[in-house]
């Protein structure tokens, strides 16, 4: 990260214990370990959903049951959501019946994100979307094992650099690059051609 101060730039450098737990490819046996005990949680959940009864056959029946139960308030006590407008969030879907595809997109989502997780594919990603799901869960109410999944999504994404490097991530982001290093390679092909003989 870069500051400008009185017209001069200055780095500011992560700490070691930063730079040895997330980019140091030592690490990246530590990470197999997180991603794929947090990628086989998310197969596990997806493929019950897959192969079960009440999400992808029943058009959706278990999810709209969730959905029913938490944008419930109780006459005492607190309600499962705590915030109104995701509450109203909530409503609006059920009110659209959207559970018969957001259920499809939970099952197969949980599924992919695992399997991603486990063989080390796009591994930032998948702990994002991964870690999206989490937060919703738990603003819907569900804690479960969602705050424990979410820290460790958090933390896999934190590490995306080498989380994946034991895994598909070693051949597939050296391919696709990153869009912050493009204006550099770039400029190193703007060099080169500048420095050919003209003709």
């Amino acid at each position: 990260m870069r500051l400008t101060d009185l017209g001069r730039d200055y780095e500011l450098k992560d700490p070691p214990w930063a730079r040895m737990l997330f980019a140091n490819t030592m690490m990246a046996p530590l990470w197999l370990i997180v991603r794929a005990f947090l990628g086989f949680q998310w197969l596990e959940a997806g493929w019950h959903k897959v192969t079960g009864n009440g999400w992808i056959n029943q058009d959706g029946a278990s999810l709209k049951s969730f959905w029913d139960r938490i944008v419930q308030v109780p006459a005492k006590g607190s309600p499962p959501i705590v915030y109104d407008w995701y509450r109203d969030f909530i409503q609006f879907m059920l009110d659209q019946r959207w559970y018969s595809w957001f259920a499809w997109v939970i099952a197969v989502g949980e599924v992919v994100i695992g399997v991603m997780l486990i063989v080390g594919m796009l591994t930032g990603f998948a702990a994002l979307a991964g870690a999206t799901m989490n937060f919703n869960f738990m603003l819907a109410g569900s804690a479960s094992t969602n705050p424990m999944l979410f820290l460790l999504a958090v933390l896999v994404l934190l590490g995306w650099k080498v989380a994946g490097r034991i895994g598909v991530d070693r051949w597939l982001l050296p391919a696709l690059g990153t869009p912050w290093e493009m204006h550099i390679l770039d400029a190193r092909d703007d060099a080169r051609r500048g420095a050919q003989p003209a003709g």
